[in-house]
């Protein structure tokens, strides 16, 4: 039985913060999106950006090296939106997971992904599920469901559900490209 757990493949997003490369578990991935207009929420933290509007609906965008400690994402030509689904309260919501850039899909076994390292006791490290390697990098997979708090998360599903909340124009789709996963 664990060889067979060892011997499944799981496929998972790549995407670079501040050049460290990060996955995500393609299961939790709706799509990728290029960088569209975002519009502020007032009194929320920092790492929230604001909110996009796919396809009618007000979609929280979360800063991903703003929530790790790094500077703000700069808004390039390479910054994109994943947009995942998370698992709150045994219900899910969508967000935005802003990246400096998307790289590939790659594929790992679970022999291939080492447990997170050991930063002390007063480091959070459990939203690392673990450390897998492609070529000479490391690769930190993220548990998409455990890098926001329960406060957090339920800040984010008050924005996403709240209908006064309003978001920036949708953008033309012939003006952008969607990466449907």
């Amino acid at each position: 039985m664990s060889e067979e757990k060892n011997s499944t493949m799981n496929q998972y997003l790549t995407f670079t913060l501040n050049k460290d490369i990060y996955a995500l578990d393609i299961s939790s991935v709706r799509e990728v999106l290029e960088l569209t207009p975002i519009t502020r929420i007032p009194r929320t933290p920092k790492f929230m950006r604001g909110v996009i509007n796919l396809r009618g609906h007000a979609v929280p965008v979360v800063d991903m090296r703003l929530k790790f400690g790094m500077s703000k994402t700069e808004d390039t030509i390479n910054t994109c939106i994943i947009i995942v689904e998370v698992l709150f309260d045994g219900d899910s919501t969508v967000m935005g997971a802003l990246a400096d850039s998307v790289r590939e899909v790659i594929e790992l076994t679970e022999g291939m992904i080492e447990q997170p390292p050991r930063m002390g006791t007063t480091i959070k490290t459990d939203f690392i599920r673990g450390m897998g390697k492609q070529d000479d990098e490391f690769v930190i997979i993220l548990d998409i469901n455990k890098i926001l708090s329960l406060e957090e998360l339920a800040m984010l599903k008050s924005v996403h559900h709240d209908p006064s909340v309003e978001a920036a124009p949708e953008v033309n789709p012939d003006q952008g490209m969607t990466l449907h996963l």
